[in-house]
C-alpha cells in the first residue's frame, strides 16, 4: 500500500493532484487535520480491503499541529507505510493573480490579513510539509491539464525502484523555478539569439543543436554539469532519494537551456529507471505576438 500526501499553498493547484490520484483508484481524503493521519493509516492497514488500495491525504495550512509532521513521518515508517509527500507551489505573484480572477476567498485572509500577507503566512505555516516533500512541484506556468500529466508520470506510473530524474529548462526573466534542487545557469555561453535566423528557433530545432554543438564553451559546461550529476545523482538513489529535478536557466528559455536539458537527459536515459525533460518557457509554444 502507498500513501501519498499532498501539500502546498493555497491555488498551486492540490485539488487538480488530487482528482489525478482519485481517478486513478487512489482512496482520497481531503483537508485531513494532520493529526488524523496516523490513525487513519492504522485502520486502513487493518482492514482486508482497504490495506491493498493506494491512499492519498490533502493537507493544507488549516490544519492544526503542523509542527508535528515530521514525527508523524516517523510513526508512519515505522508502521510499515510507504509514504510519499507531494508539495505544490507557484510564485507569489501567480497566486495572488490566480485568487484575484476566480474572486476565491484564500483561507487565510480576515479583516486584518490581506491576500499577500496570507500567501506570505501559508508558506511559513508550511514549512515543515515543504522541508520534508519528496518532490515539489512548480506550476506557476503549469495548465490543469499539464498538472495531472505531470502527476501521473512522475506519481502514479512511477512503479519502477530508483531516482526520476527531472531535467527543466527555463529562462531566467521569468524567474527560477521554486521545484529545482540544482540550478545551472548557462547564461555565459553563447546565445543563438543574436543570429537572426536562428532567434525565431528553439533549442529542439536542428540548426540551433548544430550550432550550440559546434561551440566548445557549450560542449565544456554540458560535460561539467554531466560530470556533476553523475557522481551526486548516484548518491542521491543510493540514499533512498525518490525525486530529483535540475533547472537549467538561459535568458530567456528558448534556445540554450532548451538545448542543454535535452541533451543531458539523452545522456543519463540509460542510467536511471525515469528520465524526463519538461521546457517551461516552451510549455504555449510558439509565443503569441
Amino acid at each position: 500500500m502507498k500513501l501519498v500526501v499532498i501539500s502546498g499553498r493555497s491555488g498551486s493547484g492540490k485539488t487538480t493532484a488530487l482528482h489525478a490520484l482519485e481517478d486513478a483508484g487512489y482512496n482520497c481524503v481531503d483537508n485531513l487535520p494532520v493529526v488524523l493521519l496516523k490513525g487513519l493509516m492504522k485502520a486502513v492497514m487493518e482492514d482486508e480491503v482497504q490495506r491493498d488500495i493506494n491512499q492519498a491525504v490533502c493537507i493544507d495550512a488549516r490544519a492544526f499541529n503542523l509542527r508535528d509532521f515530521p514525527e508523524i513521518l516517523l510513526d508512519l515508517d515505522r508502521l510499515g507505510v510507504d509514504c510519499q509527500v507531494i508539495y505544490l507551489d507557484a510564485l507569489s505573484p501567480t497566486l495572488v493573480k490566480r485568487f484575484s480572477e476566480t474572486r476565491r476567498r484564500h483561507p487565510l485572509t480576515n479583516q486584518d490579513t490581506d491576500l499577500k500577507q496570507a500567501i506570505d503566512t501559508e508558506q511559513q505555516i508550511l514549512g515543515a510539509i515543504a522541508d520534508l516533500a519528496d518532490l515539489t512541484i512548480d506550476t506557476t506556468l503549469l495548465a490543469g491539464q499539464d498538472l495531472v500529466e505531470m502527476i501521473k508520470t512522475r506519481v502514479i506510473e512511477k512503479s519502477e525502484a530508483g531516482l526520476s530524474l527531472l531535467f527543466r529548462s527555463f529562462g531566467f526573466k521569468y524567474g527560477v523555478p521554486v521545484d529545482a534542487d540544482y540550478v545551472f545557469d548557462i547564461r555565459c555561453l553563447p546565445n543563438p539569439h543574436w543570429i537572426p535566423e536562428l532567434r525565431p528557433l528553439t533549442g529542439r530545432d536542428e540548426e540551433v543543436k548544430k550550432y550550440l554543438e559546434g561551440e566548445a564553451e557549450v560542449q565544456q559546461m554540458y560535460h561539467d554539469i554531466r560530470n556533476f550529476l553523475t557522481t551526486w545523482a548516484s548518491r542521491f538513489e543510493e540514499n533512498n532519494r525518490t525525486y530529483l529535478t535540475v533547472g537549467i536557466g538561459c535568458t530567456g528559455g528558448q534556445h540554450r537551456s532548451v538545448f542543454m536539458a535535452e541533451t543531458l537527459a539523452e545522456h543519463f536515459k540509460p542510467h536511471f529507471s525515469s528520465v524526463l525533460v519538461r521546457h517551461r518557457q516552451l510549455a504555449n509554444w510558439p509565443k503569441k505576438s
